[in-house]
């Protein structure tokens, strides 16, 4: 039985991941120090023989006995909220927390998997962004705490494959979403979900032109799940490239709940960017990967997801204090 440990065990991504590699008979090492993790997320893995969970920050020496075959690292803040409230954090768990995991690879020989981001790319000048783009990121503003962590972290990982012949695998994540997001966690989808769900107007940033590309959890996992077992070390974006602009799907939510909800306009914050749409090309040629669920689908099986849980079971999916977490 071959091992796999994955980071942010606990998260969105993370907790489907966890699913998917024990489905297919891996053991698998959950790890998470559940600053956005949920254990409610992995609870159903727990009583499972071939998966264990550890209560843990990458950001300090990982552990593992025995052997390990493969590493996954999705520990890191995602959303707006959380990555402006802990910004610290943010950058130390794709700086320390990679080269620890990396350093753990490079001891057990295992292959490692990163999530990268699309906001490597930040507010793009190229439209749709490939892979062989490089960027317009501002290293000083607000959301550079989680656009420059991504950026470091591939440089290190690539840094690692070439001086110490890690297999390495570098997955550049677009919005995704499905069961078991946070609500009101800063993302668009996230967002207009939890709105949606108390009856509230949506808020739309800027005035609704900007574009996004939203790529449903079971597309995005299968196409994470392809990249480990391709022989292709260089980045490849995972995502949908359907774009659509954030007013057009504020209206399809609104449609979608069958409510009497409004749009409410806010201004556009700092460096947001105003188009984000993947060039899957990589992914087609090399792993022979493209979305299958289309935007419509996704979005009712969400819905269909939330509607279902409790009032105290979707508190427990809003964002989180992080008030104990906060260094200096």
């Amino acid at each position: 039985m071959e091992r796999v440990l994955i980071t942010g065990a606990a998260g969105f991504i993370g907790s489907h991941l966890c699913d998917r590699f024990v489905s297919r008979g891996f053991y698998v090492i959950g790890m998470d120090n559940l600053i956005t993790g949920d254990m409610g997320n992995i609870s159903h893995l727990l009583p499972l023989e071939n998966f264990e969970f550890h209560h843990h920050d990458v950001t300090k020496f990982v552990h593992v006995q025995g052997t390990l075959d493969y590493i996954l690292h999705f520990a890191s803040p995602a959303s707006p909220i959380d990555y402006l409230k802990i910004p610290i954090q943010t950058l130390k768990v794709s700086s320390l927390g990679i080269h620890n995991l990396l350093g753990l690879a490079k001891d057990k020989r295992a292959r490692i998997l990163i999530a990268s981001t699309s906001e490597v790319y930040g507010d793009p000048l190229v439209h749709p962004q490939s892979e062989d783009y490089y960027g317009n990121v501002n290293t000083i503003s607000p959301r550079g705490v989680y656009d420059e962590a991504k950026r470091f972290q591939e440089s290190m990982t690539m840094a690692y494959h070439r001086f110490h012949g890690i297999e390495t695998r570098i997955a550049r994540i677009f919005n995704t979403y499905g069961p078991r997001m946070r609500l009101n966690d800063g993302r668009v989808i996230p967002a207009f979900m939890g709105q949606a769900l108390r009856g509230e107007d949506l808020t739309v940033f800027g005035d609704g032109a900007q574009t996004r590309s939203f790529c449903y959890i079971d597309d995005q996992v299968e196409g994470l799940y392809r990249l480990l077992f391709s022989d292709y070390s260089n980045p490849v974006n995972i995502g949908n490239p359907e774009e659509i602009t954030i007013r057009e799907f504020a209206e399809e939510i609104i449609k979608l709940t069958g409510t009497e909800q409004g749009i409410v306009y806010r201004p556009l914050p700092q460096d947001d960017p105003m188009q984000r749409q993947p060039d899957i090309g990589r992914a087609r040629e090399i792993l022979q990967w493209e979305p299958e669920v289309d935007r419509a689908e996704g979005m009712r099986r969400t819905y269909e997801y939330f509607s279902r849980l409790s009032p105290e079971e979707l508190r427990k999916k809003e964002h989180k204090d992080f008030s104990s977490h906060i260094k200096r």
